[in-house]
């Protein structure tokens, strides 16, 4: 996790300001069992901070950045608008070039995005060859991509509020 070094009375970390922000998390469920997994590890990570997660489905990957920034748009509209982005999906080669589109405009897109909403977002869309590479990224016993994922977002949201680009809740 991002940390921040200050005096001895500040907080040992940026992220002890977390608690009650809400995450808006979107996930692709191509392959139920992988986005099983990469849920709860996004899941986990936002709750141990104290932040909400509101989660949202999409068909694949290549729908994700789309259905972030018209959530996000409904969100400020509202009155309650998301404070970071969790992207979450997996996209295995296959034997045509669908894989390179699906991986590299969802990735692009997501890019996109943050830097020009400044948005906080953790992409957590894995671009694997095989389902086996994408259980072990996958599974929060191992490599718990979509843990890490929650955990990039909630950091640049620290970082963002620590800069008082926005404050907190």
């Amino acid at each position: 996790m991002v940390s921040q070094r200050r005096d001895a009375d500040a907080p040992k970390s940026i992220l002890e300001s977390l608690a009650g922000t809400r995450v808006l998390v979107v996930e692709a469920r191509y392959y139920d069992d992988i986005a099983d997994e990469l849920l709860a590890g996004a899941r986990a990570a936002i709750e141990a901070v104290g932040a909400e997660a509101r989660i949202f489905t999409v068909p694949g990957a290549l729908e994700i950045p789309s259905a972030i920034a018209i959530l996000m748009e409904a969100g400020r509209k509202a009155g309650g608008p998301y404070d970071a982005a969790v992207a979450l999906g997996c996209v295995i080669r296959g034997e045509t070039g669908h894989y390179d589109i699906v991986a590299g405009e969802s990735a692009r897109a997501l890019m996109d995005l943050s830097v020009s909403e400044h948005l906080p977002l953790g992409n957590g869309i894995l671009t694997v060859e095989t389902m086996e590479q994408a259980l072990a990224r996958a599974r929060v016993s191992e490599m718990n991509k979509g843990g890490g994922a929650a955990e990039a977002a909630l950091s640049l949201l620290a970082i963002k509020r620590a800069a008082n680009l926005e404050p907190a809740r």
